[in-house]
């Protein structure tokens, strides 16, 4: 691609819009959103503009740019937020964690139900929350139909009401039974909505106090399984009441949100409070490229707060971001009324903020000490095989396993592991073609020429420049290949790589007298490994991974054939139809002896396919 940057610089407008820088390849490096696409642009390539070093990294890999302008700064920043959700650029801070978090609907019907959503919709409906609890939420649902009274169905009240007897619901007296005409009146059912209403707003005393009493009856009868249930209850129910700091008597929806960050990592910490009250707490996790706060805080603030559905009244944050103005803006436009963010510095709400961060340092810290010893456990050990191989680089192994039962519906599998730990999207399904009967050897050998053979070509069509996409494909060879068996199935794979002009190293298992690996075999010498080794474990995680890919294939495979019905075969019966025929008529048999007037009698038989039945079990013979 001719492009010269020089000249594009240029080119570039005086008018707000969004830019993005592209490598070599054409990868998206970074997004960003400018008021002038001119002055913006051209900033990054100024030798005077002091930069962190992930920035000055992206500088240098940038071949080309675009740009999309826009007619103001607040559609500008509602693009780029929209294309880095896309796109997810390898230089731009990304929030790790798509959460959704559930909210408690309560309907607006004559007679209301209550549900948990994930959608928050405007409509007449209220809602309540978010959540972060969704199992306590879900508990909290289930007793407030329960202990309230409210239905579950969705009949259209009261235009529905006397058309169908009540359900199992109201026999069980969870229920009122608005669905009769002659139940529960509007005014009575509204009492027990008003209830369920208080419950949602925090008022949990009353459900604590129905629950207590129902579990010392419980144990009174030494019913001590119900007894349970309803003490599992009430710990449910103290999950969404715990005491927890309230922001101020005035009842405020706002959410608290801090930062933590170091080495490129860290933590957004966000606080829930609704009506006065800390609902939840959650935090997610991002990649820090910029090193700014205030640009790094307001991305993650329009990250965040593109993918929920509700918006607070009040953001509160550590530091001013970046276009605060902007940001509250669009933040207004989408909650359909003011949403400020606003930096405390003392007080209560002060308080909330420095405890929001205390827990986002510490819960990178607690990442950080996972992802080192994660290190230790991946890169470490791979770093020890690449030695003991004696090997100059070793980043990606391919292992293969077979799997089947007695030579019926034989599979391969093909693992993949990069930098020590599972690639799972390079993982591939070998259906074996040309090998019959129990033959692992000739099997992987099958495995392999087509995994090698496939690459080839792809590479072949990359150097043509046929405009081929690798990003699925078996184009990546590996640099090692580490085999199940031993001195056999490395042979005989070293032999398939020789055939095709390759020169892959090929490393087996030793196994002992009870099959447990004990070394590796490997450029005809058996390497001995302290099974006490992350080596050693390394390679054994691998081996059972190979095992499951494979075994899950065959079982699926086996699954199919096992499933499939004579009746499969009929022309005109698909799965509607056969499932008619085997609920009408107890087995095969009763089809095959039936005659035409009963296989016609079948719900969802028509006279073609009643023919078609009749004549399949009776060598085409079709009934007048």
């Amino acid at each position: 691609m001719s492009f010269s940057i020089k000249d594009e610089l240029k080119k570039l407008p005086d008018a707000p819009g969004v830019y993005l820088m592209h490598d070599e390849e054409g990868r998206i490096l970074y997004v960003g959103k400018a008021s002038s696409l001119k002055n913006r642009v051209k900033s990054y390539f100024a030798k005077t503009v002091n930069r962190g070093p992930q920035i000055i990294k992206m500088i240098g890999e940038i071949a080309w740019f675009e740009t999309i302008t826009v007619s103001s700064e607040t559609e500008a920043l509602i693009l780029e937020c929209n294309l880095i959700k896309e796109h997810r650029p390898p230089y731009n801070t990304l929030l790790m964690d798509d959460k959704t978090y559930p909210y408690v609907c309560l309907t607006s019907e004559a007679y209301p139900r209550v549900y948990l959503s994930r959608r928050l919709k405007r409509d007449k409906n209220e809602y309540f929350g978010p959540f972060t609890n969704v199992t306590a939420v879900r508990e909290a649902v289930r007793l407030m139909e329960t202990i309230f009274t409210l239905r579950t169905c969705s009949r259209r009240l009261p235009e529905d009401q006397g058309k169908e007897r009540p359900c199992l619901q109201y026999q069980m007296g969870r229920c009122p039974a608005p669905c009769l005409k002659d139940g529960i009146t509007p005014e009575e059912y509204a009492e027990n909505v008003e209830k369920a209403r208080r419950f949602l707003k925090g008022d949990y005393r009353p459900a604590l106090t129905y629950l207590k009493e129902k579990m010392q009856e419980a144990a009174e009868r030494l019913d001590f399984e119900e007894a349970a249930r309803y003490r599992d209850l009430m710990q449910d129910v103290k999950v969404l009441a715990e005491k927890q700091k309230i922001s101020e008597a005035g009842g405020e929806d706002r959410d608290i949100l801090a930062l933590a960050v170091k080495d490129g990592e860290g933590i957004a910490e966000i606080f829930f409070i609704r009506n006065g009250r800390m609902i939840g707490r959650d935090h997610s996790r991002i990649e820090a490229v910029e090193e700014e706060p205030a640009v790094l805080l307001s991305q993650v603030i329009r990250q965040f707060y593109s993918g929920t559905p509700f918006l607070p009244r009040e953001i509160l944050v550590e530091t001013e971001p970046e276009d605060r103005e902007l940001l509250e803006a669009v933040l207004s436009s989408r909650a359909g009324r003011k949403v400020t963010v606003r930096v405390p510095q003392r007080g209560e709400k002060r308080g909330l903020l420095d405890l929001a961060a205390e827990n986002a340092a510490r819960e990178l810290e607690r990442l950080q000490t996972q992802a080192k010893r994660e290190e230790e456990r991946s890169v470490g050990a791979l770093k020890g095989l690449q030695e003991l191989l004696g090997m100059a680089e070793l980043r990606r192994i391919e292992a293969y396993d077979i799997s089947h039962i007695s030579g019926f519906a034989t599979v391969g599998s093909m693992v993949v592991y990069e930098e020590g730990r599972p690639k799972k999207n390079d993982y591939r399904k070998f259906r074996i073609r040309f090998v019959e009967g129990n033959n692992d050897t000739a099997s992987l050998t099958e495995v392999l020429y087509r995994r090698f053979t496939h690459g080839l070509k792809e590479q072949d069509m990359v150097r043509e420049s046929i405009g081929y996409d690798a990003a699925d494909s078996f184009l990546r060879f590996p640099d090692l290949i580490l085999m199940d068996g031993g001195k056999g199935q490395v042979h005989a794979a070293l032999d398939v790589l020789a055939r095709l002009g390759l020169r892959v190293p090929v490393c087996g298992m030793v196994k002992d007298d009870h099959h447990r690996t004990r070394g590796l075999y490997f450029e005809d010498r058996e390497l001995l490994i302290d099974t006490k080794s992350e080596v050693f474990k390394l390679i054994t995680r691998i081996q059972d991974e190979t095992h499951r890919f494979a075994i899950e294939y065959h079982r699926s495979l086996r699954g199919k054939s096992q499933v499939h019905s004579i009746l499969d075969d009929i022309p005109g019966v698909g799965p509607a139809r056969r499932r008619a025929l085997l609920a009408a008529l107890p087995d095969i048999d009763s089809i095959r002896t039936a005659d035409y007037s009963a296989l016609l009698a079948v719900p969802g038989m028509n006279a073609p396919s009643a023919r078609a039945v009749y004549a399949f079990f009776h060598g085409g013979e079709v009934p007048e």
